[in-house]
């Protein structure tokens, strides 16, 4: 391979979100993600994830089944 081509790893990602927080002087860089979740990996603006209620998955015509190993 010639020295002058780069390969670049797999899934690399600009990180837009730590420019824009570096840029705006914001102490975390939770404060501009779009939505941001907890160390447990919960969204704290809608309780996800949680438990579905009866009544819900009514009204959209879902039914749960358990999964099967």
């Amino acid at each position: 391979m010639p020295s002058s081509m780069v390969l670049l790893p797999r899934g690399l990602a600009y990180g837009l979100d730590r420019f824009v927080s570096l840029f705006a002087g914001l102490d975390s860089i939770r404060d501009c993600i779009a939505f941001p979740k907890n160390n447990a990996g919960r969204d704290v603006m809608i309780d996800a994830p949680s438990l579905i209620d009866q009544e819900q998955l009514d009204e959209l015509h879902l039914r749960l089944t358990p999964a099967t190993k």
